[in-house]
Formats: structure tokens, C-alpha cells, sequence
């Protein structure tokens, strides 16, 4: 067996091993999520020392023929769980959607299938001299293989746009799978799974950096975000909307922070519901929020929507506070003196709003008597 081989191997080895331990003392990654990339670096591990074993007992003693066949079924039926464990990772929640638990399902399927073909070698056969070979039927191997990259492609856009994460249209040649190609076209070339575990390193970054970007209690962006944002908007142009929770200290004084932190999510919520597919969401303070908008089309129909999604959710969450805003559009200036603009255009809000409610209280008072 060549030595480049065993060399490749072994670098593979150290670096998922790196992993792991990257992994396990991560402080940014939850439970779940290290469970998900340590079970996906542990089966490209032991993928790839199975692949090893296939190379080594081929071509040997018939004795041997029950490891080549073991070793190449796992390989075979592994694989595909790779990109599933990859998927697991996305989401910070505990919880398993349903379509995660579909596509296990079908990973526990095709692992049936693949057991029950053995005999009759459609997938793949070794010969009674021990000699592996591929069957009638190894399109069914790539297709599981492809369909699992898919899903982990759709899953991973779907949730970098709910991040709003810019970068995520790099998920695309990330999760192409050249690694299955290469070796579909140079079966020979044994380079599989260290371009597997690229992939998986390069996917770990990735997300990393995805979620490094939002603030962690609401999910929208984060100041550190903001900042880099509007130093590209001064030259771009666009608009600044602020957002400010009115007598916000009143519902922690009056419910406790936790309360608080509730209303704080919700108003989040209904901001990146509002504003999200005409530019960028922020929480930037502890009950101040922004947005960056391409342009100043939007911004009324969004405000509309904001409000009318806060009055929706006050139904249930009765001690939801009313939200104020205020905009400034960038003309070429710094950001500082867009913010105060639209500090003053948000504090001129405020006003306007105490003073239609001072003005509603005697009516009430009239209605009442």
C-alpha cells in the first residue's frame, strides 16, 4: 500500500483529533452543538480508518473477507450520516425538528437496505478470492450521499437567512461535494475523506462565525455587526431606523428582568419579521434596536408591519410595551451623526406619543363618569 496514503491518513487523523478537542472546549457552542460536530468528526474518523482496513485486507486471504465486507458496509452506510450530524448542529434550540427526524429515518432505512442487498451484492460485492468490487446498483450509495449534502445545503441557507447572515451564499460550493466527485472519477485516488474533513473544518468556521455575529438572547445582530455594517453604508447610502421600548425600566421594575427579557425577544422578533427583507436587524443596547434599510421605499410599510405585528402579539402578552422609532438617511457623513439624527427624530416620537396619551386620559376620564 502506498505510503502517501498512510501519510494523508494520519494527517487526517491529527487534525479531526484537533477537532474534537477545539470542540469539547469551546465556550460559544452549546450541548447540542458540540455533540453534533463531535459525532460528525468521530464518524469521518472512523470512516476513514475503515477505508484504510478495505485497502489493506483486499486482494487478501479469504479469511480476511468478512472485514473487507464489514468494513465497506459501514463505510458505505456511514457516510451518509455525516452531513446529518452537520444539519443537528444548526439549530442553538434543544429541540429536533421533524424533518431532522425524518432524514434519520431514512439514514436508518438505507443502512437496512444496504445490509439486506449484501448478499446479492447490488451495492457493492467481495468476490470469494476477496476482491471488492462496485455493483450494478452504487448509484443508490451516491444518491443518499448527494441527497444528504442537499439537505444539509438547504438547511444551512435556510438558516443563515433567518441570522441574516450575508455570507451565506459561500454554503454553496462549500457543500457541492468534490470530494465524492473525485473520487467517483479517480476511484484509485483515496483523497475522500481528507477533502471530507475540509469540508467539516471549513464548516465549523463557518458557523462559527455565523453565530458569532448574532446577540445571544434576541437572535438578531449584533453591535459588533452594526458597526461593521454602517462603516460600508457611509459610502453605500441607505437608512438608520432606531428603535426604542417605551418606559422599558417600568416592566423590569414592575414583572422582573426575566419578564423584561421576554418582551425584549418578542419585540425582536417583530422587528426581523418587519424589517428583514429590506435590510439588516440590531440590537445594539440593552432595549435599543436598529435597522439598516438599503433604501427609504420600505420604510413605512415597514413601520406599518411593526406595529401591527406588536398589537398581534400584545393579545397574548399583555404587558408587551409600545415601541418608538426614528430614521436619518446616510449622505456620505459618520455614522455618529446619523445616529443622532435619528436619535432626535426618535426622541421627537416619544414626545408625540406621551402627548396623544396625556391628551386620550381625560377623554377616558370623561367616558368613565
Amino acid at each position: 500500500m502506498d505510503r502517501y496514503f498512510f501519510i494523508l491518513t494520519t494527517i487526517d487523523l491529527f487534525v479531526l483529533g484537533f477537532m474534537c478537542l477545539l470542540t469539547r472546549l469551546s465556550e460559544s457552542l452549546n450541548k447540542k452543538q458540540k455533540r453534533g460536530f463531535l459525532l460528525a468528526f468521530a464518524l469521518i474518523a472512523c470512516i476513514s480508518v475503515l477505508e484504510v482496513i478495505t485497502i489493506v485486507v483486499d486482494g487478501a486471504p479469504p479469511g480476511y473477507r468478512w472485514l473487507n465486507i464489514l468494513s465497506n458496509y459501514l463505510g458505505f452506510g456511514l457516510t451518509p450520516a455525516v452531513p446529518l450530524c452537520l444539519v443537528y448542529v444548526l439549530d442553538k434550540k434543544s429541540i429536533i425538528r421533524r424533518g431532522f427526524k425524518a432524514a434519520v429515518c431514512c439514514e436508518g432505512a438505507y443502512l437496512l437496505f444496504l445490509a439486506a442487498t449484501l448478499p446479492y451484492g447490488l451495492v457493492f460485492s467481495v468476490s470469494r478470492e476477496n476482491l471488492y468490487a462496485r455493483g450494478a446498483y452504487f448509484y443508490i450509495y451516491v444518491a443518499m450521499y448527494y441527497a444528504a449534502m442537499l439537505y444539509l445545503m438547504v438547511a444551512t441557507v435556510r438558516t443563515a437567512a433567518a441570522f441574516q447572515n450575508r455570507s451565506r451564499m459561500l454554503i454553496y460550493p462549500l457543500t457541492l461535494g468534490a470530494e465524492t466527485v473525485i473520487q467517483l472519477a479517480l476511484p484509485a485516488l483515496h483523497v475522500t475523506w481528507l477533502c471530507v474533513t475540509l469540508l467539516s473544518v471549513l464548516y465549523y468556521i463557518y458557523c462559527s462565525e455565523m453565530w458569532n455575529q448574532l446577540d445571544a438572547l434576541t437572535g438578531l445582530l449584533n453591535q459588533n455587526s452594526y458597526l461593521n455594517r454602517t462603516a460600508e453604508m457611509r459610502r453605500s447610502g441607505g437608512v438608520l431606523v432606531v428603535f426604542d421600548v417605551d418606559d422599558f425600566k417600568q416592566i423590569n421594575d414592575r414583572y422582573g428582568h426575566l419578564q423584561g427579557d421576554v418582551c425584549l425577544a418578542e419585540i425582536a422578533d417583530c422587528i426581523k419579521k418587519a424589517y428583514a427583507r429590506c435590510g439588516y436587524c440590531y440590537r445594539i443596547g440593552g432595549d435599543e434596536f436598529c435597522v439598516l434599510l438599503k433604501d427609504e421605499a420600505s420604510e413605512a410599510r415597514c413601520a406599518a408591519a411593526l406595529q401591527r405585528l406588536l398589537a398581534e402579539r400584545r393579545k397574548t402578552l399583555t404587558i408587551l410595551p409600545t415601541v418608538s422609532l426614528g430614521s436619518a438617511v446616510f449622505s456620505g457623513e459618520d455614522v455618529v451623526e446619523v445616529k443622532d439624527r435619528a436619535d432626535r427624530a426618535l426622541y421627537c416620537a416619544k414626545k408625540e406619543q406621551k402627548a396623544r396619551a396625556a391628551a386620550a386620559k381625560p377623554a377616558d376620564s370623561r367616558e368613565k363618569d
